[in-house]
């Protein structure tokens, strides 16, 4: 039993039984309720688990409750792409070897795994924009590629697929039994990982879609700020906000001397090991059940691992007191968010297209658009996460239209800045529109300070 598996089971926190080829033979099961917004966690372990757990949907889905005599327009779904496999490695150790081809009978396991496979092998000559039509469309590697999406990823989202289906199609008839193309807009990056756990999803809300009806746009941006990505105001509060991680990491000793433990084990210099972002590897290690590396000189251990997480917690506590990141944030979101606005208004007019819209992404997309919205205690987006925009239509009141925001399956519409005052004057568990709108439009530039009022001028203000 490695090292890993034994704290584990010593803290009682997941069950865990011995691992083969790196994958525990039990899924891991949710521990603790994870609600989008509560009080940062302190413990490194803990919210680690948080991290890489796969949540029961079923206990998690508030998406698509409303009054009866409210009726569902449009959706928009923003996702961070499911488990991967690590972008970097701890220099001179092996790299974990986990499997990534898809075996239905290997947990995690998900009944739709198998079809998935044999559709996404009728794709092969689906319409993608380039360079997506070069990317394979389901992981297939027996020792997984830097930053290949794992069985645990694709499950994840034919999860969030199926729970989709069940509640937008099956009881709120989104898009009709005969849809068309028009009616989905379909966008990501260009990593493998994210068309990957984008096609899982839409396989698990779609099944055995038509792949004529299927087009995925290619977003170069991981902001998927498209034609609107200068912006040298938002570079500079990046900046200052990677300035303010050094100096925090700098105060921090014992991470400093962690660091040089580690080094020394790997024998490459503290610098070396830094920018090679152990903890990206680590964490791989810790969600698969893998145990961390050793060498002649000794093993990178949970010592190690908790120091590197404790000051992660610290440096998101940070970052929510300077709001360096919050700058950053309502500058690098706004594109997205106007594009959504846009669709949204379009969908109050009555037209049928884009019904149902989808982004996969990244943790570098989600986060800013959460910050900018003012989710302040919304968690890091683990692998997986869905942030969903619902928009409605009062029945009673036709002209009327109101929204929904709705984090890994939590209502957190009041938590948002232009909405959190709107509940104590109003019945409706919703958001007039018009208050994103105003949000998008003014308010969020109002936020940054100055005289700017359109995103042009707050890009290129002088004297920031």
């Amino acid at each position: 039993m490695d090292v890993l598996t034994a704290l584990l089971l010593l803290v009682h926190l997941i069950p865990v039984s011995a691992a083969k080829n790196g994958v525990s033979s039990k899924s891991r099961k949710r521990i603790l309720p994870d609600p989008a917004t509560e009080p940062p966690v302190t413990d490194p372990v803990y919210e680690a688990l948080l991290y890489c757990n796969i949540p029961s949907v079923a206990e998690r889905s508030m998406e698509g409750h409303a009054p009866h005599h409210f009726k569902l327009v449009s959706v928009h779904v923003f996702i961070r792409h499911g488990d991967r496999y690590p972008l970097y490695v701890i220099p001179k150790t092996k790299r974990p070897e986990i499997d990534c081809t898809l075996v239905a009978n290997r947990k995690p396991y998900h009944p739709k795994l198998e079809a998935f496979v044999s559709h996404m092998s009728k794709g092969s000559g689906a319409s993608f924009e380039s360079p997506l039509n070069s990317l394979p469309l389901y992981p297939n590697h027996p020792l997984c590629e830097m930053g290949e999406l794992t069985q645990t990823g694709v499950v994840q989202h034919l999860q969030n697929g199926q729970l989709l289906r069940d509640i937008y199609l099956k009881k709120h008839k989104l898009l009709p039994t005969d849809w068309s193309a028009d009616q989905l807009y379909l966008e990501t990056t260009g990593k493998s990982r994210t068309l990957q756990s984008g096609l899982a999803l839409l396989y698990g809300f779609l099944p055995d879609f038509d792949w004529k009806k299927i087009y995925f746009r290619h977003q170069p941006s991981a902001l998927f700020c498209s034609g609107s990505c200068y912006c040298p105001v938002r570079n500079q509060y990046l900046e200052k906000e990677q300035r303010r991680q050094y100096l925090l990491r700098l105060k921090n000793s014992q991470l400093e001397k962690t660091y040089g433990e580690m080094a020394k084990i790997v024998d490459v210099p503290t610098k070396q090991l830094r920018a090679a972002n152990p903890i990206d590897s680590m964490l791989c290690h810790f969600c698969h059940n893998v145990s961390f590396p050793c060498t002649k000189n000794g093993c990178v251990d949970m010592e190690h691992f908790k120091v590197i997480k404790t000051h992660q917690i610290e440096d998101e506590k940070e970052r929510r007191e300077k709001k360096l990141y919050l700058g950053y944030s309502l500058l690098g979101a706004h594109p997205i968010l106007n594009q959504t606005i846009s669709r949204m208004q379009r969908a109050t007019e009555g037209r049928k297209e884009e019904l149902f819209a989808l982004y996969s992404a990244h943790d570098v997309t989600l986060s800013p658009v959460l910050s900018a919205l003012g989710l302040s205690e919304a968690r890091f987006p683990r692998f997986a996460a869905r942030l969903i925009f619902e928009l409605w239509q009062d029945r009673e009141k036709p002209s009327e239209h109101s929204v929904r925001i709705l984090y890994n399956g939590v209502d957190v519409t009041f938590h948002t800045s232009f909405c959190q005052d709107h509940h104590k004057h109003s019945p409706k568990p919703m958001c007039p529109l018009e208050n994103l709108v105003r949000f998008v439009k003014r308010d969020m530039f109002v936020a940054l300070g100055g005289s700017s009022t359109n995103y042009y001028d707050a890009c290129h203000r002088e004297g920031f």
